[in-house]
């Protein structure tokens, strides 16, 4: 008996798309309250209660920010886990931002990444990383460059373990987040 039906094959898409990442959105592991899975599509977020807590909006350069998630299997163990990795620049060293990044390496965190990638009615494509077990930031560098033309900033790398795939978030209304199954209780949903 198989374990899994597939329910579906795959064309090549005639569309085409733009890799990176617009936005990163950052939300504190233990304080987001809950979330749903679509019934039909299993990986498809389409509701979140935050319980008036704030999620964080970093706005990335252009082309210096990157979602993968790596799938390990085991054959002998029968086992499958993705690794989700988060890779992010932020330019300018600021003691605003030492301070936060300090910050972001005691914290756990769910991501949540705004790609270039959009959908058919133009809004952007969402995913979630860490919604199960978190992210957290566990490499990077900060550096001044040396000639007058190097970056000046951060490398930051978070990543984590899950039991599934990052989800895709449902699609908005007007703005990120507006879904009315996202509740964000009384408090100011996204701070910049």
């Amino acid at each position: 008996m198989a374990c899994t039906a597939l329910t579906k094959g795959r064309g090549l898409d005639c569309n085409r798309i733009s890799g990176g990442v617009k936005k990163i959105f950052f939300s504190v592991f233990d304080e987001d309250v809950s979330y749903t899975y679509d019934a039909t599509n299993k990986l498809e977020i389409d509701a979140i209660d935050w319980n008036a807590t704030t999620i964080y909006e970093y706005v990335m350069p252009l082309g210096v920010a990157s979602v993968t998630d790596t799938i390990t299997g085991s054959r002998e163990n029968g086992t499958i886990f993705y690794t989700p990795t988060v890779n992010i620049m932020l330019n300018k060293l600021t003691k605003e931002d030492q301070n936060e990044i300090k910050l972001l390496g005691k914290s756990k965190v769910r991501i949540f990444a705004q790609l270039n990638q959009q959908l058919a009615n133009g809004h952007d494509v969402f995913i979630a990383l860490g919604m199960a077990n978190g992210l957290e930031l566990n490499a990077g560098t900060m550096d001044s460059g040396a000639a007058f033309g190097d970056r000046n900033g951060y490398t930051l790398t978070f990543d984590g373990l899950e039991n599934k795939p990052f989800a895709m978030v449902a699609d908005y209304t007007t703005v990120p987040f507006d879904n009315s199954a996202f509740n964000f209780g009384s408090g100011n949903p996204v701070t910049s």
